[in-house]
């Protein structure tokens, strides 16, 4: 990934738009006569995104939201010319890897049905919210294909037997369903989305920043080790947790009976 400082200056998001309020980036998928489906333009605008959002210590949440009935159709393998101007970054173009290295809080806010690829969003962040209405399924085997790319994120938060079940069918299920099986958090009505996501992406911006994101950044680099090698490795990231910045003001702050501040 290239060193250069990263800018929202400037740039033409022509599949995404791009907010930025406080402590929160949100990045709205805006393809919905295509039903948000990722083609080479949007994927790009996302990872763009989410690399600045890495960059900016002052970005502590991520939503990832949509316009439209669908959240996102899947991939869209059509190539297309844009007038995007959003830089490509060498090395940064898959939303999965960008997501799970991301080691901020991303929440996916499902307004509608989520298809195929578009799961590789909802699995890889760290919250998802869904309509009550909403619909999740991988239909790729009705058509001859399997969601080879889907599993790796499906399988790290659904039990492996509903999962399979779910990606051997092809069968939608529902936002009761998908909260049984641990594919999103929540469900609520459809009125009430924006408001629970704003209260959530504000309680999990007021949290220690540094001491969060190197909390993520532990537990993605353990899921991935063996019981007896995971310990050891979070006993020291105990002690480096105890050095930061964060714990010495949240120490602090409680001794002197008054709330942390996190920007200094």
């Amino acid at each position: 990934m290239s060193q250069e400082k990263l800018s929202l200056k400037g740039l033409n998001f022509q599949a995404t738009k791009i907010e930025e309020n406080k402590n929160i980036l949100t990045i709205t998928l805006n393809r919905p006569e295509k039903k948000n489906a990722l083609n080479n333009v949007m994927v790009n605008e996302i990872c763009y995104a989410l690399a600045y959002a890495k960059q900016e210590r002052s970005v502590r949440v991520i939503i990832i939201a949509a316009e439209g009935d669908i959240f996102c159709a899947g991939a869209d393998l059509r190539r297309e010319e844009s007038e995007s101007n959003v830089p490509k970054i060498e090395g940064a173009d898959d939303i999965s890897l960008m997501l799970r290295h991301l080691y901020k809080p991303v929440i996916c806010k499902i307004q509608g049905s989520v298809l195929a690829g578009a799961l590789l969003m909802v699995t890889n962040s760290t919250h998802a919210i869904a309509i009550k209405e909403a619909k999740f399924s991988a239909p790729e085997i009705l058509r001859g294909l399997w969601p080879h790319m889907v599993m790796a994120g499906l399988f790290r938060v659904m039990p492996k037997r509903a999962g399979l079940d779910f990606i051997m069918r092809g069968q939608s299920i529902d936002a009761s369903k998908a909260k049984e099986w641990g594919l999103i958090n929540d469900f609520v009505e459809k009125e009430q989305l924006d408001e629970h996501v704003k209260n959530l992406s504000e309680e999990l911006s007021n949290l220690a920043p540094g001491t969060m994101q190197f909390g993520l950044e532990a537990y993605e680099k353990q899921d991935a080790m063996a019981f007896d090698e995971a310990l050891p490795f979070l006993q020291k990231q105990i002690a480096k947790t105890f050095e930061g910045p964060d714990a010495k003001e949240g120490i602090a702050a409680f001794l002197e009976k008054r709330k942390p501040d996190w920007d200094n």
